[in-house]
């Protein structure tokens, strides 16, 4: 080789652990500045558009551990930051676009129902949806109550989803269960519902005994694809027009649930037994996952302090309650200590996980009311708890 000519540098190809980081690492940028940037000039519209186009990419390709990992870090750094990149992932998991040629563009989106049935000696899982007749009856119900629209295509899994399942759908397989969905909805050539198949996790009865009161948390997934310009679904823009929306909304809910209660007994249990059904409302999956998970805390949090008193052989009306924040490790959790009025002693302690970036104050609120739900009426609050 002749002296004076360079050799060609070798090109550096990085390894699948250095892209993913690099993905972090502009996942978590673009969102802190679409979260404190201008609102409105080209670059912002740029970076918006980079913004989920990459968070799209992480979910076609499957690469959760992208999206997990900018959600810890701006857990970390930037709690505001974290909302709007946990929102803006969830709105995109869960909802999907799609224009084919020719066809007008249509919204898929994934929701869920929570539900706690009671029951005594808890739920069979041979026993839940043998019913086919019900579940038709409960799926077409979503639209006859108006809480779909009447152009809108709707389907419910026939599967009794319990919190271990639905809290271990990750982004990407969401994602492409809605796929899915749209796919068998468009009735299309060999489609496929291998990932809502995927979601279904092996079924296990809790122990309880024959007799035991038993109150278990389950949660019905459907999906709804209707125009994207369909005006049942329309928010209303003015303050006072928006909350009459939302209200007749859950009245229509509440009417709902009021009306299907025997046929979600029917899915859920065989005629004769006895099941009593409290809904939570419907949701977009991730807001509706999330609200039935607090709701299942709160609910085994009091269990656990009317366990204490009845141990204890008092009253709830004769007990005092202290509620705060609390740090056990690296969890921060809301805990409830009772004491008895007469004496100061303690009579029982339990705690509820909190979020990171959870509003402290609004569930301080729900665990004052679920306090007076059981009878105890003199709650103190303190700013926390030192250990």
């Amino acid at each position: 080789m002749p002296k004076n000519k360079k050799p060609i540098p070798r090109k550096i190809v990085e390894t699948p652990e250095q892209k993913d980081a690099a993905m972090t690492r502009q996942l978590c940028a673009l969102a802190q500045y679409l979260r404190s940037g201008p609102p409105s000039n080209s670059t912002s519209q740029q970076n918006r558009a980079d913004f989920f186009k990459l968070i799209k990419k992480c979910l076609h390709q499957r690469n959760d551990d992208v999206l997990y990992e900018a959600l810890d870090i701006t857990a970390q750094d930037d709690g505001k930051t974290h909302v709007f990149l946990k929102e803006s992932i969830e709105e995109v998991a869960e909802v999907v676009t799609i224009q084919r040629d020719g066809a007008s563009a249509v919204e898929i989106n994934a929701f869920v129902i929570p539900l706690f049935l009671h029951t005594s000696g808890g739920l069979k899982g041979a026993e839940a949806f043998q019913d086919q007749a019900a579940f038709e009856q409960l799926t077409a119900s979503l639209q006859a109550f108006g809480l779909e629209s009447p152009q809108a295509q709707v389907v419910l899994v026939n599967h009794a989803y319990q919190l271990d399942e639905i809290d271990g759908i990750t982004f990407s397989h969401l994602h492409e269960m809605v796929r899915d969905a749209h796919a068998s909805m468009q009735d299309m050539r060999a489609a496929s519902a291998s990932a809502i198949e995927r979601s279904f996790g092996d079924a296990t009865d809790e122990p309880f005994a024959v007799d035991d009161a038993a109150v278990e948390l389950r949660f019905l997934l459907g999906f709804a694809m209707k125009p994207v310009d369909d005006s049942f679904y329309r928010v209303p823009a003015d303050e006072e027009a928006m909350d009459a929306y939302f209200a007749a909304r859950e009245q229509r809910f509440q009417h709902w649930a009021s009306n299907v209660t025997p046929l979600v007994q029917r899915c859920f249990a065989p005629t004769g037994r006895e099941l009593e059904v409290h809904f939570l409302y419907q949701d977009l999956f991730h807001g509706g996952k999330e609200r039935g998970i607090a709701e299942y805390f709160t609910l085994q949090m009091m269990s656990e302090l009317n366990f204490g008193l009845r141990e204890a052989d008092t009253e709830a009306a004769a007990a005092r309650a202290v509620i705060g924040p609390a740090t056990l490790g690296d969890e921060t959790v809301v805990r409830v200590n009772l004491y008895r009025i007469s004496d100061d002693s303690l009579l029982s302690s339990a705690e509820k996980p909190l979020g990171a970036h959870a509003d402290l104050e609004h569930e301080l609120f729900d665990v004052r009311d679920a306090l007076g739900m059981i009878g105890v009426t003199k709650i103190d609050a303190v700013a926390s708890f030192v250990d």
